[in-house]
């Protein structure tokens, strides 16, 4: 007894203290599939933040993507997830697939995610307005590019349920190669794989839509944007395209715990040049465009995007 006295005084002389070791906090990330873009910018965030957040072990969660990821998040089952921005305002507001409002928060805005409408040479399809009869892929049954695809027809008075069909991004630009639809949807960061790929075989055209035309559109939907994919995005791309964007978000539970959000938030956004080097997608996640979430931010995010003067 006598010694073990003696040693605490000896520790406590020292500076040694006895006392139990910080706790790791444990960071869940929900993406969605092995190769989707959510998984593989998610997963760079997760060795992001193991390596400059102190204490923290994060990893990133294989999930059915945005409407899985605010479910979990909802229920504490995960601390922060991707989302598009329309699902993230619908789950918001207790819209679409959400049954009643749930506690989210906005994070960050990351990168556009545009709905771009290829034809090729010959379908005579130069505007939206041409394609009034013409067979058209609108993406996988109930993806988010299928109701905004939906959505753009109808603001231009040409959708026609018999003219379209539900099909994967890859089967719709093979469909337009081999002559059985005349236009293809797909909503994704451009360029993307797929109209790359259709470009690389065929006289490829992305369609404009006309901000004017879609006003009523954005007014109704105020989680979309519009947005323009720059000239010579894509090989014999002469001019500019305006699209509709449903920006890629991150999002947390709203009652989150601020410091821990403001940590993850920082660390993210003060290493955006090693998040960088995850994708080519990954270089667009900016400070200047951080704060445009479809709902209110997240005090710690907000905090941390006010001291950095957005």
């Amino acid at each position: 007894m006598r010694f073990r006295k003696m040693a605490l005084a000896v520790l406590a002389a020292t500076g040694l203290a006895i006392a139990p070791a910080m706790a790791e906090q444990r960071v869940s990330i929900g993406t969605g599939g092995t190769g989707g873009l959510f998984y593989v910018i998610g997963a760079g965030m997760a060795d992001v933040l193991n390596r400059h957040m102190e204490n923290t072990t994060a990893r990133a969660e294989v999930t059915g993507a945005s409407v899985e990821n605010i479910r979990r998040v909802a229920a504490d089952q995960m601390t922060f997830g991707f989302s598009s921005s329309s699902t993230l305002y619908e789950a918001s507001v207790g819209e679409g697939p959400f049954e009643q409002a749930l506690p989210v928060a906005g994070m960050a805005y990351l990168y556009p995610a545009v709905l771009q409408i290829a034809t090729i040479e010959g379908t005579g399809i130069e505007t939206m307005e041409d394609l009034a009869g013409k067979r058209i892929n609108l993406g996988p049954p109930g993806s988010n590019a299928a109701v905004l695809a939906q959505r753009l027809l109808d603001a231009y008075g040409v959708f026609e349920p018999g003219n379209v069909q539900f099909l994967s991004f890859a089967e719709g630009t093979g469909a337009v190669i081999n002559g059985n639809l005349d236009a293809t949807v797909v909503l994704a960061g451009a360029p993307t794989a797929a109209l790359i790929d259709l470009g690389a075989q065929r006289n490829m055209k992305l369609i404009s839509v006309d901000a004017d035309r879609v006003a009523n559109l954005l007014e109704e939907f105020p989680f979309y944007q519009v947005y323009e994919i720059p000239a010579e995005t894509y090989s014999g791309q002469a001019e500019a395209v305006t699209v509709i964007n449903d920006p890629a978000t991150l999002f947390v539970k709203a009652d989150a715990d601020e410091e821990l959000v403001y940590s993850i938030t920082k660390t993210l956004f003060d290493n955006l040049d090693e998040l960088a080097e995850i994708h080519p997608q990954a270089r667009a996640i900016a400070l200047e465009t951080a704060t445009n979430s479809p709902i209110d931010l997240h005090p710690g995010a907000q905090r941390y995007f006010d001291e950095a003067g957005r």
